[in-house]
């Protein structure tokens, strides 16, 4: 079966960075686009980076932009997201998705805190 299993957040100061890892299994990760959303206290979830299957294609919030890198490697089926000068509103659960057929899978998420 499908597996997302998000790993890396943690608590970090205004302007701190942190590398968050989606280890997917049960589906052939090369073959399909990988996404990361987040979902902060008392929003909805919004997307925040996709990145096609060889890593040709990407997409960002604006918001993040210039500081997100989306990245894969494909020999480990990791999907990563560099967050760099992080902001207190990034402060989210962050949730790996992958569209596979159709159908959506999301792993249990991770949380990020951005907090002095």
């Amino acid at each position: 079966q499908v597996q997302l299993v998000e790993s890396g957040g943690g608590l970090v100061q205004p302007g701190g960075s942190l590398r968050l890892s989606c280890a997917a299994s049960g589906f052939s990760f090369s073959s399909y686009v990988m996404s990361w959303y987040r979902q902060a206290p008392g929003k909805e979830r919004e997307f925040v980076a996709s990145l096609t299957s060889f890593g040709v294609s990407t997409n960002y919030l604006d918001s993040v932009k210039g500081r997100f890198t989306i990245s894969r490697d494909n020999s480990k089926n990791t999907l990563y997201l560099r967050m760099n000068s992080l902001k207190p509103e990034d402060t989210a659960v962050y949730y790996c998705r992958a569209t596979i057929n159709k159908y959506t899978y999301w792993g249990q998420g991770t949380q990020v805190t951005v907090s002095s």
